[in-house]
């Protein structure tokens, strides 16, 4: 059993609630665009076929206690749905209190499209979670159980608080805005969200708050497609098309800032990427994730894509904590579709999908980068 003597269990206690006033933030993931529903709910169907993601993040290993985090989502988006959209489901655990304290959200995503032209449309997003909090208090020590010469070997006076788990409900919403030029080879999006709407209350204590402040995210990225246009390019034939698909995305939470920037490529099915990340507010951390994949095509329309990433301390506070590890799996079904029929561009039905072009993708129809 995890023993954490008395310091660090002072200042755990005080995260979770025993002052009168707490507060939360959520873990951030280098690999934004593979937790796309955990930072917008608009994300949800925003490309056609059904998509499974899997993200596992190991924050600075080398520390005594390292924390991890666990990320599952599932969309699928179908043009034959009512609004045209998709609908998902989202499952987020990280271990905020060194493994004393874990929280766990589980939520369903709902995205709704919205034409505006040939070249451009949107897509709003709503997510209704459940948000929970646990505590480990059995993992605790205490003082008065230590003996100075045999450790541990005393019952505590201790008594635990009335509840050692929370349950309350969560919500977020965002909006996107995606855009093509007529060819195709080029596309983007910018987005922006806010999770949290009604800050949920997790503190364990009758007398307690422990509010999760609002969660703000700004977010953009572009694919540009060199060499677009062979009828072997999309899947990876010997006319597979360099991908370059630069992107940001900005956080802004309980008056904390942080920024990351950068670009990933993807040629012959391998990716490579580059990210520059900062905390711009409070103790100013600065690291850089690099990153290496490989997408493994069944057929032409489902796919397996694999990322390991690393992020790199280079500068602040927390240099020497062995930075992070983050691999991600993704699982692309291009193909399914809830109500039969083709999901493609050329098969929506809904007449704002503009078409012609190869494999039947519209411009705001194509296979994703991820």
């Amino acid at each position: 059993m995890k023993k954490v003597f008395i310091y660090p269990c002072l200042l755990i206690l005080g995260v979770i609630g025993l002052t009168q006033i707490s507060r939360a933030q959520d873990v951030n993931y280098s690999q934004y665009f593979s937790t796309p529903l955990y930072y917008n709910p608009a994300f949800t169907g925003i490309n056609t076929g059904l998509r499974a993601r899997f993200v596992f993040r190991d924050q600075w290993p080398t520390l005594p206690i390292d924390f991890k985090s666990y990320y599952f989502s599932a969309d699928i988006g179908d043009r034959n749905l009512p609004g045209a959209g998709g609908i998902g489901i989202m499952i987020n655990s990280d271990s905020p209190g060194a493994g004393l304290i874990n929280t766990l959200q589980a939520a369903l995503t709902i995205g709704v499209r919205v034409p505006i032209a040939s070249f451009m449309v949107a897509q709003i997003g709503v997510k209704a979670a459940i948000l929970q909090r646990k505590v480990n208090w059995d993992d605790l020590v205490f003082a008065d159980q230590l003996d100075p010469k045999y450790g541990a070997i005393y019952q505590t006076s201790f008594i635990p608080p009335d509840a050692n788990t929370r349950v309350v409900p969560d919500f977020a919403a965002g909006g996107i805005l995606q855009f093509s030029n007529e060819p195709g080879n080029i596309t983007g999006s910018v987005g922006f969200a806010v999770d949290h709407l009604f800050k949920p209350d997790v503190s364990l204590l009758s007398d307690g708050s422990a509010q999760y402040p609002r969660k703000f995210a700004v977010h953009g990225d572009a694919i540009l497609m060199a060499g677009y246009g062979s009828s072997s390019s999309m899947y990876g034939g010997n006319g597979d098309p360099l991908m370059i698909s630069p992107g940001f995305m900005f956080i802004n939470q309980a008056n904390l800032n942080s920024l990351e920037i950068g670009l990933n490529l993807l040629k012959f099915n391998v990716y490579l990427g580059g990210w520059y990340k900062t905390t711009m507010t409070g103790n100013t951390n600065n690291s850089i994730a690099l990153l290496a994949g490989y997408r493994y095509n069944f057929m032409q329309d489902m796919s397996i894509k694999f990322i390991y990433s690393y992020d790199l301390q280079i500068a602040g506070v927390m240099q020497g904590t062995g930075g992070a590890h983050e691999i991600s799996l993704v699982l692309e079904f291009d193909g399914l579709s809830l109500f039969g029929g083709s999901s493609g561009g050329s098969g929506g039905g809904r007449g704002f999908v503009p078409t012609g072009r190869s494999k039947g993708y519209g411009p705001l129809e194509c296979p994703s980068f991820y």
